[in-house]
């Protein structure tokens, strides 16, 4: 995969997680449907898992319990999920193309992690990839009030940053993440998620 990214002025680099800096997608997708069924709920495809990706999962649990007529639990069903990640930490690795821009720009620009997920599950993930100490700060689920693909959680992340919107520039893998980056004002760059990485290495 090759990035190409956008002219510009850019004073802060603004990451997603899963997906973008930690190439986890795939390992979340086996902690939610090993959850899922769990809560008798086996109708979770790998394409609408990457079709929702980056939403909150009390919006993807509700979804699941509308639209299939279940009753799965929020705060059990998340924890039980979040261990099964956990338990396949050892797994992730970096997106190679983004720790080249993480180690390339550090020190030179302020840079932070934007993400839907827990403040634990993003410690987490980065620690595992020893990528923690290289941000400036980190913007999780639950310090903002609307999640993407409004805009709040990238301006909230400039607003830290004590960067301007537009001097910002924003890299991530799921369509709402680059909505709520466009919605911020920003200038994105778009990461090909795991089936598309794979389905380019066999056209080229």
């Amino acid at each position: 995969m090759t990035l190409t990214l956008p002219e510009g002025d850019f004073k802060a680099y603004l990451f997603d997680c899963d997906g973008t800096i930690a190439d986890s997608m795939p390992i979340h997708f086996i902690a939610w449907t090993q959850a899922l069924k769990e809560y008798g709920c086996t109708s979770f495809t790998e394409e609408l898992f990457y079709a929702w990706g980056g939403r909150p999962v009390d919006a993807i649990v509700a979804e699941l319990n509308r639209r299939d007529g279940l009753s799965i639990p929020l705060d059990e069903f998340a924890h039980r999920k979040e261990s099964l990640y956990y338990e396949r930490l050892h797994e992730i690795q970096p997106v190679p193309e983004i720790l080249e821009q993480i180690h390339l720009q550090h020190g030179n620009i302020p840079l932070a992690v934007v993400s839907g997920s827990t403040r634990e599950s993003v410690v987490r993930s980065l620690e595992a990839l020893d990528l923690l100490p290289l941000f400036d700060t980190l913007v999780c689920a639950g310090d903002y009030q609307h999640s993407k693909p409004a805009p709040d959680p990238y301006l909230l992340a400039a607003s830290r940053l004590g960067v301007a919107p537009q001097h910002c520039l924003v890299f991530e893998d799921a369509d709402i993440g680059i909505q709520s980056a466009t919605a911020a004002g920003m200038a994105s760059v778009r990461i090909a998620q795991p089936h598309e990485r794979s389905t380019a290495a066999i056209s080229r």
